[in-house]
């Protein structure tokens, strides 16, 4: 067998391809921490994830698909959006599917505004919400949060001629707050009826607040307003890359005029389908996360911090100045939480909820610190 030569590529004089402006301007997404060969048994609490995995059904499906990798998908994704349809009690004729959320929010955004263009966020939402306006040739605007909540008069007040899309994440990310359904009519109702509002909605199934709504009906009720959701978070399928929206017949006409003709590879499709039909496993998930997130927030409360209220599988925790010391202290012992600096929080730590025995390692640690 021979090997190939490494080629270089010789520096040369003159002009160079030039990307678009503001690209240079983004600084790229970093995901959390969770790998260090030297810590046996790391509790990795920094990416939201499933610390319990995903289903078994939805890794033997996922499995099972490994007979026809040289088949393309369907790229319809009809079976998934079917389920998906009779799971959520919506028409999966309104359903578009993604490689996440994340390309979702990244078609939108590029179908619907460009240079010139506003993208409106709320100040502490989704770090790929200003990635994205950028990487259009949009301009991000930030509408100021009032305690870690999103503020509708806020975002409202931020509207302009140039705003194109909103994208609001309810439950919040990082922040772990909400709104209601009250609210957030009010601010559909508060937007022009030519600017889209998007309502990512990827911790919804672990909302348990009877005030809250994902969406759905907002989206149904008119066509300005989409929802979208991930398999990432609660089904634990975030190596997968899959995720979901619902969508006014209109946009939904747009967003697959965009989108790669086989975006959503079969074995993600299959693993998606098995993963629906398993509500054993979604409901295991759903009582750890509540009792894991009361164990963190009475433990880290108890030693004076504050826990900022959350309904979601993290909580956001002021840890002040030694919030780094902190955050070191634990990475040292295997134990991976999010800074949070990029969000403008450099006092703040996110923390995914773990199992219980996790929980107590980081409750340990965290106490033998202070």
């Amino acid at each position: 067998m021979t090997q190939s030569t490494p080629h270089t590529v010789p520096a040369q004089a003159g002009p160079q391809p030039l990307p678009k402006p503001g690209i240079m301007d983004i600084k790229p997404y970093v995901g959390g921490e969770g790998r260090m060969d030297v810590v046996k048994n790391p509790v990795r609490l920094a990416s939201n994830e499933n610390v319990l995995g995903c289903s078994p059904k939805a890794r033997e499906a996922y499995l099972a698909a490994a007979g026809d990798l040289h088949r393309y998908p369907d790229g319809a994704a009809a079976e998934l959006r079917a389920i998906l349809g009779k799971t959520y009690g919506i028409d999966a004729d309104h359903i578009v599917c993604g490689a996440g959320s994340d390309e979702l929010i990244s078609l939108i955004v590029r179908a619907y505004a460009g240079a010139g263009d506003e993208v409106l966020y709320s100040q502490y939402g989704f770090l790929m919400y200003p990635i994205t306006a950028k990487a259009v040739g949009a301009t991000p605007v930030a509408a100021p949060e009032t305690d870690m909540r999103t503020d509708v008069d806020a975002v409202l007040a931020n509207v302009s001629p140039k705003t194109k899309v909103v994208l609001i994440a309810n439950p919040n990310n990082p922040t772990g707050s909400y709104l209601n359904k009250t609210e957030m009519q009010k601010l559909r109702d508060g937007l022009p009826s030519d600017v889209l509002l998007v309502v990512d909605a990827a911790y919804a199934e672990f909302v348990d607040a009877p005030d809250y709504e994902d969406g759905s009906t907002l989206v149904a009720a008119g066509n300005n307003t989409v929802m979208l959701r991930t398999f990432s978070k609660i089904y634990g399928l975030a190596a997968v890359r899959l995720g979901w929206g619902y969508f006014p017949p209109e946009v939904a006409g747009v967003i697959n005029r965009v989108r790669g003709a086989f975006n959503v590879s079969a074995p993600a499709q299959a693993a998606g389908i098995a993963a629906l039909a398993d509500q054993d496993f979604l409901q295991k998930t759903i009582d750890m996360t509540a009792n894991g997130r009361t164990q963190l927030t009475t433990g880290l409360q108890s030693m004076g911090f504050k826990v900022w209220p959350s309904v979601t599988n993290f909580v956001l925790v002021e840890f002040g100045d030694k919030a780094e010391d902190i955050r070191l202290a634990l990475k040292a012992q295997g134990i991976f939480i999010r800074q949070m600096g990029a969000y403008n929080l450099p006092k703040c730590l996110r923390i995914t909820v773990g199992t219980k025995d996790d929980n107590a390692r980081l409750l340990a640690a965290a106490k033998a610190f202070v």
